[in-house]
């Protein structure tokens, strides 16, 4: 199958709202990947506009979903998909937010003028605002000559070494905190991870940072690390306790299971929250007991959690059979071709 027709599959699955969710995400991860391809190729922006096609799906997961590939692209052709989302006030919060951070992440001062005007706005909901705020933070950061000044720690992305962050693939909303010669300890970052008074950005590095600590997991500091990023899933911050959660999900260490477990219970919380609580509880399927306790909320009341719990028994899954990639391979491709990032 030539390239372009695997795209143009992808895209039939990811838009197709007949198609099983599951089956769907996978195809969204390997256009994900086209899509982040750097540098670009001739599959690049036709696997950007195929992502944004599906954001007439009524799924306000896939969606949600849809925003944070676009953001991690590192294309400015994802900018006005992002922008019209976010500026659409009859959208879901969950994704008009995660469009909000997808801007943060591509660091185009374009999107400086929307994002400080819904931050500001008081009628928009806290999670709007606050996303924004981070948002507004992380661009003017990304062109600032403190960010010039800074030595972070250097990862690998799509065989091209980048200045920004860790070990991770992604993007964050907030990069983690310089290198230094003294590096603040764990008990020291707990602290300013847990203070309310601190700018959000502030204690999304210290977030960040504490994740480094805890990869791989085999670590000195691993498990201490993840118990400090526990206690943020008693934040009184919505967005701050998501973010925990997908920090877990990445990092998939079994020492988050127990708080993850009882995020994901908590029928108080927020759909947002316990749907990242999920799917991070889904990239650590081979645990012991995981498949198990994501099988008992498969009819939750609420429409995100039981798609997020879809979503994340494929994903327990993958891990179980120890699959190559977490994708959709079309008919006549391979792997190769269109991994998952």
């Amino acid at each position: 199958m030539a390239e372009g027709q695997t795209v143009q599959t992808l895209r039939k699955v990811l838009t197709n709202e007949s198609e099983p969710l599951a089956r769907r995400f996978r195809a969204l991860f390997s256009l994900k990947y086209l899509a982040c391809l750097q540098p670009p190729t001739e599959q690049t922006l036709p696997a950007i506009e195929a992502i944004a096609a599906a954001f007439t799906s009524s799924s306000a997961l896939l969606k949600h979903e849809l925003a944070y590939c676009l953001g991690q692209s590192r294309n400015p052709e994802s900018v006005s998909y992002l922008q019209k989302v976010v500026k659409d006030t009859e959208e879901d919060c969950m994704c008009r937010h995660e469009a909000a951070e997808a801007l943060g992440a591509l660091g185009d001062a374009s999107s400086l003028d929307i994002l400080k005007a819904l931050r500001d706005d008081e009628k928009e909901v806290d999670i709007m605002r606050e996303t924004c705020d981070i948002a507004v933070d992380r661009i003017l950061w990304e062109n600032s000559e403190e960010r010039k000044s800074e030595k972070l720690k250097p990862r690998k992305i799509v065989n091209v070494f980048i200045d920004e962050s860790s070990d991770f693939t992604s993007i964050d909303p907030a990069p983690p905190l310089p290198l230094a010669s003294t590096q603040p300890s764990i008990s020291e970052m707990e602290t300013t991870l847990l203070d309310t008074k601190l700018p959000l950005f502030q204690r999304y590095r210290v977030m960040f940072a504490l994740r480094d600590l805890a990869s791989p997991p085999d670590l000195p500091t691993a498990v201490q690390a993840v118990e400090a990023l526990a206690k943020g899933l008693k934040d009184p911050s919505a967005l701050f306790r998501h973010e925990i959660a997908f920090v877990f999900g990445q990092l998939c260490h079994p020492a988050s299971v127990p708080s993850l477990t009882t995020t994901l219970s908590d029928k108080e919380e927020v759909g947002m929250v316990r749907h990242e609580a999920a799917e991070a509880l889904g990239s650590l399927g081979d645990v012991e007991g995981v498949e198990e306790t994501l099988k008992k909320f498969v009819n939750d009341p609420e429409q995100v959690v039981r798609d997020s719990i879809i979503v994340a028994l494929d994903m327990a899954e993958y891990e179980k059979n120890g699959e190559m990639e977490y994708a959709l391979v079309p008919d006549g491709a391979t792997p190769a071709t269109v991994p998952a990032a």
